[in-house]
């Protein structure tokens, strides 16, 4: 049984940095990340260590989507003793509450058996349940707020918890409950070319760090596909997705806006249920889960690339008109927004 493999020795001290013996010039904040192999099957600890020597050039920061599927959890956080490693820990929220259950038991289980101020960044509930109409915002926000007193029970109060949401779907019950704004945006998903797709990424953020009264707004998932179909004016290819990465990693590092690249592997078992054959290339390494995507540097901030900024000049300024948030967060034309952004895009992330 996999479970087995859990009892071996943790790993010696070791920089994640070094986990690897290969190095690159430029790193990523964090990657989301999925433990599944190839043909979706379950991992071991052992393929994890291996994932993250793959990964290590690129980052040491990375978020899953479920403790309690695969039970990725415990794999991801012993693959990760004694190393600079950082994960936010995801619970899976959908229609059947036994499925938040399942996962917040095994959060908990997880708690006693390693030290989480040591590896655990943020516990994120849910991911794009509002989006996905599985959930209310009220419904998610005591799921939040749950979590929190679940933790603060067992003396971890300090580890922050949120909620990954679209961005037209973070509504003021979610805001008010995290601890912060954890949000998703893709231009590709709003059929946007890509000459203006970083323009309407920071568009989105600048409009929830409004709505977010003095939270912090990180960007859970953005990402641009490397193959498939195009949607609208959105165009798949390699050197899009690098020109989408190149403008949005040099833009946030400016601006000093956190974020978790989607993704890390390709990864071929990944749905396709959308209207756009694109579910299994968003990742930076292919998925063979070894060889990287893009040569390297993956972008470079020094050769002036960054987008300009939005009229307003100031970095969390709301926009304005219809496609912006009211004083009560809640954005504008909301059901239109959600129907233009991502009504088609895979809706199973673990």
């Amino acid at each position: 049984m996999v479970r087995d493999l859990f009892t071996h020795p943790p790993l010696p001290k070791q920089s994640a940095a070094h986990t690897s013996s290969v190095i690159c010039t430029s790193q990523l904040y964090g990657l989301n990340y999925n433990p599944k192999r190839q043909d979706g099957s379950c991992p071991n600890v052992y393929q994890v260590q291996d994932d993250l020597k793959v990964l290590a050039p690129y980052t040491n920061k990375l978020r899953i989507y479920s403790v309690h599927d695969c039970n990725q959890g415990e794999p991801v956080l012993r693959a990760m003793e004694n190393t600079d490693w950082k994960v936010s820990l995801g619970l899976w929220v959908n229609k059947d509450d036994s499925v938040y259950e399942a996962d917040l038991q095994e959060l908990l289980r997880l708690a006693g058996v390693f030290d989480f101020t040591k590896q655990v960044d943020a516990i994120v509930v849910g991911s794009e349940s509002i989006y996905r109409k599985e959930q209310t915002a009220e419904q998610l926000a005591a799921k939040v707020l749950r979590v929190k007193s679940e933790l603060s029970k067992i003396g971890l109060q300090g580890i922050p918890v949120t909620s990954s949401e679209t961005w037209p779907t973070y509504y003021q019950p979610l805001i008010d409950a995290v601890d912060f704004v954890n949000m998703h945006g893709f231009p590709f998903w709003e059929g946007v070319s890509i000459d203006g797709a970083n323009d309407k990424m920071f568009e989105h953020i600048y409009g929830l760090q409004a709505a977010a009264k003095g939270k912090r707004v990180v960007v859970g998932e953005t990402g641009w596909p490397s193959d498939g179909d195009n949607y609208g004016s959105a165009d798949t290819g390699l050197a899009n997705a690098q020109k989408y990465m190149q403008q949005f990693v040099c833009r946030a590092n400016k601006e000093n806006i956190e974020y978790f690249w989607f993704g890390a592997f390709d990864q071929s078992w990944a749905s396709t249920n959308n209207a756009s054959n694109v579910e299994s290339h968003w990742g930076i390494i292919l998925d063979d889960y070894v060889s990287p995507k893009f040569e390297q540097p993956l972008y470079s901030c020094s050769d002036g690339s960054n987008s300009s900024l939005p009229s307003s000049g100031e970095p969390g300024s709301s926009s304005t008109g219809s496609g912006g948030y009211t004083e009560n967060g809640v954005y504008n034309d909301a059901s239109e927004a959600v129907a233009s952004y991502a009504s088609r895009r895979c809706r199973h992330r673990y």
